[in-house]
């Protein structure tokens, strides 16, 4: 009977998860792209370091021994793979994605951008940087939630530019669309499977900036579902700011929990609606406490004039002069 009881009250539980906002059911269920990058298998028969065996540090070893003419072949025959490997330079990236983005995904133009990584994949995936890496002295990573790919930056690539213009320019921001988001607000959005795949990326790719010679340690700003993605991946996260905005939760109790070095930080509107999703977590659904809740332990981000769920960056916004001010290494 007891049993019984548990079962039951588990149940409730995740239903009162799944239905805490109206749009839950409207949701698509996605399979995560993981594994190395697209045209691993032609890469390893020309008898190249296998991906999957190396880290961005190796990745790195592996270039430095290169000379400018095996790195430009490289690039001409196996752009997927050079544009996407966490801790190959970043000019051959920038390069090898020049060729193949365009190809993939024709219509997408990202002005005053260049392209990171681009995996065209399932939905297909996307980082781009605004600003040089290669001498900015902070560096601001965005990590989005539900509804962003390859094909649809534009929410994401709004709270770039914004930030980048409220940094007056001296940040480096970039906009990483780097994993497999939830479509809609399903069971996708209350589960921690896709955020689990992309934390592993998440957390490999600001590994990479380190070793392609990136010095300064990021800001990560983490949207909606991207917030579980960044609590997952916090511990491994090279990170000197941890800002997370409309968060349905980090899938950790508290600050400590985390096990970051990072200053963890959060935001909620009064008019965001992620406000009405339950912070429970039961039999692998819902995310957990609120980051903004007092017993979190996050420092407090100004959010009162920020309006529903994707206005945090709007210009003028208390939270966007507190984004750009954290951005800029402006705060104690």
């Amino acid at each position: 009977m007891r049993r019984i009881t548990r079962t039951l009250v588990t149940a409730a539980m995740v239903a009162a998860v799944v239905a805490g906002t109206a749009g839950w059911a409207s949701g698509t269920a996605q399979e995560p792209v993981t594994g190395p990058p697209a045209g691993t298998a032609e890469w390893r028969a020309a008898g190249l370091p296998d991906p999957e065996r190396m880290d961005p540090a190796a990745v790195a070893r592996f270039f430095a021994g290169l000379g400018p003419e095996e790195r430009r072949r490289l690039v001409e025959a196996h752009p997927t793979v050079v544009g996407n490997l966490d801790g190959a330079p970043l000019d051959l990236r920038y390069a090898a994605n020049a060729r193949t983005a365009q190809e993939t995904h024709p219509h997408a133009s990202h002005p005053g951008a260049k392209v990171l990584a681009h995996d065209a994949r399932g939905r297909g995936q996307t980082v781009l940087v605004y600003g040089d890496l290669a001498t900015a002295e902070r560096i601001a990573v965005l990590v989005p939630g539900s509804d962003v790919d390859a094909g649809r930056m534009d929410s994401l690539t709004r709270k770039a530019t914004s930030l980048r213009t409220a940094t007056g320019g001296r940040t480096a921001v970039i906009a990483w669309a780097g994993y497999t988001t939830p479509l809609g607000v399903g069971l996708d959005a209350a589960s921690g499977e896709l955020a689990e795949a992309g934390a592993e990326r998440l957390a490999r790719f600001t590994e990479g900036l380190r070793a392609a010679g990136v010095r300064p340690e990021p800001s990560v700003f983490c949207h909606s579902y991207g917030s579980v993605v960044c609590g997952i991946a916090a511990h491994r996260l090279k990170a000197e700011d941890l800002v997370v905005f409309g968060s349905p939760g980090m899938r950790a109790e508290n600050v400590a929990e985390l096990r970051t070095t990072a200053r963890v930080w959060a935001a909620k509107d009064p008019t965001d609606w992620i406000d009405r999703v339950p912070n429970v977590a039961v039999a692998g659904y819902g995310h957990g406490t609120d980051p903004t809740a007092p017993e979190f332990g996050a420092r407090t981000v100004p959010a009162r004039d920020a309006e529903g769920h994707d206005g945090y960056f709007a210009p003028g916004t208390s939270s966007l002069r507190a984004f750009a001010a954290i951005a800029e290494g402006d705060v104690r």
